[in-house]
């Protein structure tokens, strides 16, 4: 599918790269996802977009590949002109935009040899660390066997219970997930395990994990995102073959879903729950992980939402000092084997733990950052050098996560009502103000996109949030106290 977007009168689309060279659009790229991640939150990046890689710009046409088709039918028909927008405004001369599926071999690195023409830009796939999520699962690694016989993503070959790094905040999780992974018989343990936390502090490395440990223990096992889910059913539905669907999912001994939270559908939610439940009934362990607790997943349905929480429920905490210097120091010499001549001194190594305080992701980042200045200028790696490095990445990290959740209940119990009468379709006058209040604080302190806040909010449209978001913020600007009360409610929530 092709996307234009109209260009300035007497501008001409552009031929070839539109900037000058393959490393502008590639930088150009890069500050596209960067304003999509800060747009639409890091949760709808991770599951939407980290995937998304630009293959070449010709003739005005960007390009973009996903490894899926689900992927490019949820971009296409949710995020295509916000994406051509976005790009626009970074690279002059984009005229419109194409979403292909990539094959399964993983596009070259920026710099190879490439058999497109002189203009394509092939950026080189990032690299997710061992001990924290795998944003893409599938772009590392053999796929596994039994995960691929049964339709499944594949597992992560790094990705395992050696090379995960335990601390005070997952050693908790860390343990439930071995002694699942290790059961070898009898009734399915804590059924189903749940973890929830937030992104790159370990849920996908866990789920990975366990894939691995029950696999090579010669039991079957599937590991599926929720965009492998869906594409799975409605693709079944499509070609009915959907009982052969059911009966394959239900025949396996474990069943692990990542980022549930995503599920969306009435029917895919129903298939979702009797899935769960055939599985539980028959003693078949079910382990799933999500951004937030079961009982807050309010786009599930909640008999759903029940079974879920009807198992171990178990929070990954934030990363403390010791543990992110335990993952940078593991990073750290997985990067010295293949580059036995990097170095990176204590003094520098302790700064970096102490800097980036948001998640594992990050502490990659500042690797592969490190790295590169070492091996591109040949200079030491000194506190200076690694200062400027990761400044983005210090700048732009957040001092307190506030959940849309926080803000429900805070409003809720400031205002004597409920947290469900927030979420309902009432419009008294009672009702109506503390929600659209909720609304307004959730777009101002949390990176949430309008959609996810809406479906936040008992499923109600963007142009809902966008309506509460306006009306509060004039509200406030002409009602000293309202501008009094929002600000004291900030203050509540963030402190």
């Amino acid at each position: 599918m092709r996307v234009d977007g109209g260009l300035a009168e007497g501008v001409e689309p552009a031929r070839g790269v539109t900037t000058g060279s393959g490393g502008e659009i590639a930088a150009a790229w890069q500050r596209v996802k960067r304003r999509l991640r800060a747009e639409l939150g890091e949760d709808v990046f991770a599951s939407w977009f980290a995937r998304l890689e630009l293959q070449e710009v010709a003739g005005g046409v960007a390009r973009l590949t996903v490894p899926t088709r689900f992927l490019k039918s949820w971009i296409e028909s949710h995020y295509l002109d916000r994406v051509l927008a976005t790009f626009r405004s970074e690279a002059d001369g984009i005229g419109s935009i194409e979403v292909g599926v990539r094959g399964p071999m993983a596009p070259p690195r920026a710099g190879a040899p490439a058999p497109k023409p002189p203009q394509a830009v092939r950026p080189a796939p990032s690299h997710s660390h061992p001990a924290h999520d795998a944003a893409e699962p599938e772009r590392a690694g053999r796929p596994s066997e039994t995960a691929g016989d049964l339709g499944g993503a594949p597992l992560d070959v790094r990705l395992t219970f050696d090379s995960f790094v335990v601390g005070r905040s997952n050693a908790l999780a860390h343990a439930a997930a071995e002694r699942i992974a290790r059961h070898d018989g009898g009734p399915a343990l804590y059924n189903p395990l749940y973890f929830h936390a937030g992104v790159g502090l370990g849920k996908t490395h866990l789920l990975h994990g366990i894939g691995h440990a029950v696999k090579a223990a010669g039991r079957r096992v599937i590991y599926l995102t929720a965009d492998r889910f869906m594409y799975g059913f409605v693709n079944a539905l499509k070609t009915q073959s959907a009982l052969a669907f059911k009966e394959r999912l239900r025949a396996i001994d474990v069943l692990i879903l990542d980022d549930v939270q995503f599920i969306q559908g009435r029917s895919i939610q129903a298939e979702f729950g009797h899935t769960l439940n055939a599985l539980i009934d028959a003693g078949r362990q079910v382990v799933a992980a999500a951004d937030r607790p079961p009982t807050e997943l309010e786009s599930l349905d909640e008999r759903v939402r029940s079974r879920l929480a009807g198992g171990l429920v178990v929070e990954i905490g934030a990363l403390d000092e010791a543990l992110r210097a335990s993952i940078l120091q593991s990073r750290l010499e997985a990067v010295r084997a293949t580059h036995p001549g990097f170095e990176v001194g204590p003094a520098v190594a302790e700064y970096v733990a102490k800097a980036i305080t948001a998640n594992g992701r990050d502490l990659e980042g500042a690797v592969n950052r490190l790295l590169a200045h070492a091996t591109l200028t040949g200079a030491p790696v000194t506190l200076d050098t690694a200062e400027t490095a990761i400044r983005d990445l210090v700048k732009n990290r957040e001092p307190k996560r506030v959940k849309i959740e926080d803000i429900q209940k805070l409003v809720a119990s400031r205002y004597n009502v409920s947290r469900s009468d927030i979420l309902s379709e009432r419009r008294t006058a009672a009702v109506v103000k503390p929600r659209q209040i909720a609304m307004y604080l959730s777009k101002v302190l949390t990176l949430r996109s309008l959609p996810e806040i809406g479906r936040r909010f008992g499923g109600r449209d963007h142009t809902t949030v966008l309506h509460a978001v306006r009306k509060i913020e004039k509200a406030i600007g002409e009602d000293t106290a309202l501008c009094d009360e929002v600000e004291l409610l900030k203050r509540m929530l963030q402190d």
